[in-house]
């Protein structure tokens, strides 16, 4: 990735310190200029920067004028301005297109968050085109990303096998993509016009297994359609083949050889024209020395054999993924998608999920609903995020299974109602905690907080608290007109 150019615009020095401290840890180069005019030159005489920092100062009445002209001559050029803290200054400087105000003194994170956030906006439309080409739409809210050599090498090998119809061994860990990588040979092949089935051979015990598998004719004569069958000249995929009971195995070995199978307690022959992929994410040898997979249909399954790596192995997609899922499940949610701390981009890197794909969605879902921000949530110092399993307190998790469930819920209304009951889960939590530490004095457990004591005093009676019966004869200052609040209305 080429080297991001950040243009600092200041009359001070000193200015520099803080954004080349940012750019020399994070690989950005930093050039600055002592006035918005000679910034103008800049941008004039060559590519230009990437991104400017507008540093104005006290009494600089030609900051703003800077920006405007700036902005002109580059609309397209993100503009962080830092000053002081005048809301008149900031709401004139929004106006006339600054990508984002920044109140001084700044902290690092601060300032590496807006950049970033900056910098991300500023290239989505230029690899627009590119993006497009590394992913794939396979599927309703189903994508193939294909943004590493390995994953672009799968890609190719994919296409390749499309253009036959022997069957398929996929291999790889769990939540990999191993059924994306079917669906991909399935979408690339001429069979794509038909339909695409899948079995879980995990979940499903043997006898409903072989039903779904080959079909049944029920004592009255009335006969089941098989998988095999309504996927005719189609794709059948079998995930989790090694679940699938050795009896079972035999007869689908028999089907694939012979091309033809019978409905459980039928007579009729019925000819199969179906392409089977197969995936497993055990280990083959192992698999097959536990009497898990018989050896001769390994050896007709795997003709040809694919191999999904797993997401600790490809990390220079996590970028592109974290970004992809992010805007998915915040259309999918009509929510405004959030963009990831420069911490939590770095502690992703850093993780080596072990649940790959299926792990990384779950984390952007919580993310999109929590931010990095909320109280209680903080990055694990080794980067291993163990944080993120208490992402969101029981309540929350439990109204996110209603929301996605299919049932429509009584009072959900989507994710805006899920967002609504996890932050006033968690503020309600941190409120309980203050107070407990506080021994239920009001005023002890606002200054804990950080907020008024009338604001205190207003939650208390919003999310109907009350103290243990241990605290209620306090007579502290703290408590003065407690049942007051508790009854009022």
């Amino acid at each position: 990735m080429e080297t991001s150019q950040i243009l600092l615009v200041s009359k001070e020095r000193s200015a520099l310190d803080l954004p080349w401290t940012c750019g020399e840890s994070r690989g950005w180069q930093v050039d600055t200029v002592g006035s918005g005019w000679e910034a103008l030159e800049r941008v004039h005489s060559g590519p230009g920067p990437d991104l400017i920092l507008l540093d104005l100062m006290q009494g600089d009445s030609d900051g703003l004028h800077s920006l405007c002209w700036l902005r002109r001559v580059r609309p397209d050029l993100p503009v962080i301005v830092l000053a002081g803290s005048d809301e008149n200054h900031k709401l004139e400087a929004i106006r006339l297109g600054a990508q984002d105000y920044l109140i001084r003194p700044l902290q690092p994170q601060q300032l590496e968050t807006a950049i970033r956030r900056s910098l991300f906006h500023h290239m989505e439309s230029a690899e627009s085109e590119i993006v497009a080409d590394e992913i794939e739409q396979i599927g309703d809210d189903m994508f193939f990303v294909a943004a590493s050599p390995t994953m672009r090498k799968l890609r190719a090998q994919a296409e390749l096998l499309a253009q036959v119809s022997a069957p398929v061994l996929i291999s790889g860990e769990n939540g990999s993509g191993k059924e994306l990588a079917a669906r991909l040979i399935h979408k690339l092949s001429v069979r794509s016009g038909f339909r695409f089935l899948k079995i879980n051979c995990a979940t499903l015990p043997g006898d409903v297994l072989e039903t779904e598998l080959f079909g049944v004719v029920n004592g009255n004569g009335r006969a089941k359609a098989s998988k095999l069958e309504l996927c005719q000249r189609g794709t059948l995929f079998l995930d989790e083949i090694t679940e699938m009971p050795m009896s079972l195995q035999a007869k689908l070995l028999h089907v694939l050889r012979d091309g033809h199978f019978v409905r459980l307690g039928g007579e009729s022959r019925i000819e199969m024209d179906v392409r089977i992929l197969a995936a497993t994410q055990v280990n083959i040898e192992q698999a097959i020395a536990d009497r898990k997979l018989r050896e001769d249909l390994y050896y007709r399954l795997s003709a040809f054999t694919v191999h999904v790596p797993a997401l600790r192995q490809r990390k220079e997609e996590i970028p592109l993924l974290l970004g992809h899922f992010m805007n998915q499940l915040a259309r999918r949610y009509s929510l405004p998608a959030r963009i990831f701390s420069a911490a939590a981009l770095d502690a992703c890197q850093r993780h080596s999920w072990p649940g790959n794909l299926r792990e990384l969605e779950k984390f952007v879902k919580r993310y999109l609903v929590m931010g990095d921000g909320e109280p209680g949530l903080a990055l694990d110092p080794d980067g291993d995020m163990a944080f993120w399993n208490s992402y969101l307190p029981q309540a929350a998790e439990k109204s996110l299974r209603t929301v996605e469930s299919d049932e429509p819920q009584p009072g959900i209304s989507g994710l805006k109602s899920l967002v609504q009951s996890v932050k006033g889960e968690a503020e309600r939590n941190a409120i309980a905690t203050a107070l407990e530490q506080a021994g239920w004095n009001r005023k002890s457990a606002a200054r804990l907080l950080k907020v008024s004591y009338r604001t205190l005093l207003y939650k208390i009676e919003q999310y109907h608290m009350s103290p243990p019966t241990s605290h209620l004869s306090g007579h502290g200052n703290g408590n003065r007109g407690f049942r007051h609040v508790l009854h009022k209305g």
